[in-house]
């Protein structure tokens, strides 16, 4: 018996088609298991390739699983290669904790290009936190020289993009510098997830809409939490990409919207750990990501954009 060839649906929605290629996990809300559930919600086709696939997060007392090398991400690309599959309008990259692996993911990013030149590479430069790397050093530098001049939008936290700009941020003034600093390198669009300064918890962002002009920039003030959670960082940069891509000359809005999501959903996290007679601060919290899905689809603004003169 002969089979007829499959006929390929794979072209991109109304919203977008997005590569996600992040890490994974079996138990809790990570990665990519954090990631593509929101952008389904916001109308996104979602192909997700697992940079490692773990029974449970690292933040447990013990984990199993397997990591994928460099050489098996572009064994799966040339499977979608040769079925004419990558036609892609977005890549999302997050956790990537080898160089052979980001290598690959530059050769990627040239090959999606080369089907679509207008594609939007929206990069988390997951690297470390609170002054810590969690990647090999050797990591730093790819980015920094590789992966910031091709990405469409970078979405560092304070401890990453001092690592990338070399700019230590005590300041507001500093986090403006150091969004300009990468913006000369490359991408058009730059947001500080998180900032502490002063005691406060800032997200900073930043808009260059014509290359060698002034960006359009901004704050967003957000409330700190006494907790823990795992996958805020994937899930608001999947946020970012899903609502810039609807307002693509409002990074303010999409980042309003990412960011008052994001903060529904820790609440209802934090009431729920709560009511089950758990202490948040006790360990990290499992986000309630099913549970939340109204306040991703449908979010109540709350927290508003200050822009910067």
């Amino acid at each position: 018996m002969v089979r007829s060839p499959i006929l390929s649906l794979a072209l991109p929605s109304k919203t977008g088609r997005v590569l996600s290629i992040q890490s994974h996990t079996v138990q809790g809300y990570v990665g990519n298991k954090s990631a593509v559930f929101p952008l389904q919600l916001l109308g996104y086709d979602v192909d997700p390739i697992n940079s490692v696939q773990f029974s449970n997060n690292t933040g447990y007392p013990t984990f199993r699983g397997h990591v994928l090398n460099g050489e098996q991400l572009l064994e799966v690309i040339e499977g979608l290669a040769a079925n004419d599959l990558l036609s892609y309008t977005h890549l999302l990259t997050g956790y990537i904790g080898s160089i052979s692996f980001l290598h690959a993911v530059l050769q990627v990013v040239d090959r999606l290009r080369t089907v679509n030149p207008g594609l939007v590479y929206v990069c988390d430069p997951v690297m470390g936190d609170g002054g810590k790397l969690y990647v090999p050093l050797e990591l730093v530098s790819v980015y920094r020289d590789k992966v910031v001049p091709i990405a469409s939008m970078l979405t560092p936290n304070q401890f990453e993009v001092e690592l990338l700009t070399g700019v230590r941020i005590t300041s507001e003034s500093d986090g403006l510098e150091a969004c300009n600093i990468l913006h000369a390198a490359g991408p058009s669009k730059v947001v500080i997830t998180s900032l502490n300064l002063m005691g406060k918890l800032l997200l900073i962002g930043s808009h260059q809409k014509v290359k060698g002009q002034l960006p359009q920039q901004f704050k967003i003030e957000i409330p700190k939490i006494p907790a823990y959670f795992t996958g805020t960082g994937d899930l608001t940069t999947a946020l970012l990409l899903g609502w810039s891509n609807k307002y693509p000359e409002n990074l303010e809005k999409a980042s309003e919207l990412a960011v008052s999501s994001v903060q529904a959903l820790l609440q209802r996290t934090l009431a729920d750990y709560k009511a089950a007679g758990f202490d948040p601060q006790s360990s990290s919290l499992e986000i309630r990501l099913i549970q939340s899905q109204d306040d991703i689809k449908n979010p109540e603004v709350k927290f508003k954009a200050e822009k910067y003169l």
